[in-house]
């Protein structure tokens, strides 16, 4: 029986080193879809490198751009099955960023996401350009935000009639509902921008603008304010 015992661990044992050597040779283009994270949007334009380290170049997160980073799987999240993409870029502020993409069985979110990312038109006809994640941290768990965490900066890039919005708005990310919730308001406490995202990637914005001045609404009608109550709103839905 003892004998017995120790064949069956020697196997166990040969059938792991046997996995782990296939996985620690695995192209790392290849482990992005082995492993679930193209099913949350990772894509990029060309990976090199191994499953433990490589480069990713114009790296995308469903429409995001986040450009051209160094990235990694991590092995201790790959033992609870789940599959952690570290990612990176040091090139000086504001172009540095750090933080991790994962996904699991009904679960997928990032982790202690800290830097700068273009927008580019995601936003259109509102001009916001960037945004600036400070460790955050949210994750979707069989369709539902089931933490987040961490604070958020937008920038305008372009102007909007009648509004100084050259300090961005900020805020905390947190749960709302479903929902991932970015809740952000602008230094003078008049204008707030809302962002809601969905497990499938879907968002709706809202943007308020607090302020009965008619002349500032004849400025944001052409780019898509309407009245109401108080103030005026403009709202977008699309994907990210």
């Amino acid at each position: 029986m003892m004998g017995l015992a120790l064949s069956r661990r020697a196997k166990l044992g040969l059938l792991l080193a046997l996995l782990l050597g296939l996985i620690a040779f695995l192209p790392l283009r290849l482990a992005l879809g082995a492993f679930g994270l193209d099913r949350i949007g990772v894509s990029a334009r060309s990976v090199q490198g191994s499953v433990w380290f490589g480069k990713a170049a114009q790296l995308n997160i469903g429409n995001l751009p986040v450009g051209t980073v160094s990235v990694g799987l991590s092995p201790v999240q790959l033992l609870v099955g789940r599959a952690r993409l570290d990612i990176w870029r040091k090139a000086g502020a504001p172009d540095d960023i750090e933080g991790a993409v994962t996904a699991g069985v009904n679960r997928m979110g990032i982790d202690d996401v800290t830097g700068n990312i273009p927008l580019g038109p995601i936003f259109a006809p509102l001009p916001i350009n960037a945004i600036q994640f400070s460790d955050v941290s949210a994750y979707f768990a069989n369709g539902a935000c089931g933490h987040a965490e961490g604070r958020v900066r937008v920038y305008i890039g372009g102007e909007l009639p009648g509004l100084n919005l050259s300090q961005g708005l900020t805020g905390e990310v947190r749960c709302d509902g479903e929902a991932v919730l970015l809740p952000l308001v602008s230094q003078s406490g008049l204008e707030k921008f809302n962002l809601r995202i969905m497990a499938n990637g879907r968002y709706t914005t809202e943007m308020l603008v607090q302020s009965s001045d008619p002349a500032l609404g004849q400025g944001l009608d052409p780019v898509g304010f309407r009245r109401a109550g108080n103030g005026y709103t403009l709202r977008i839905d699309g994907t990210l």
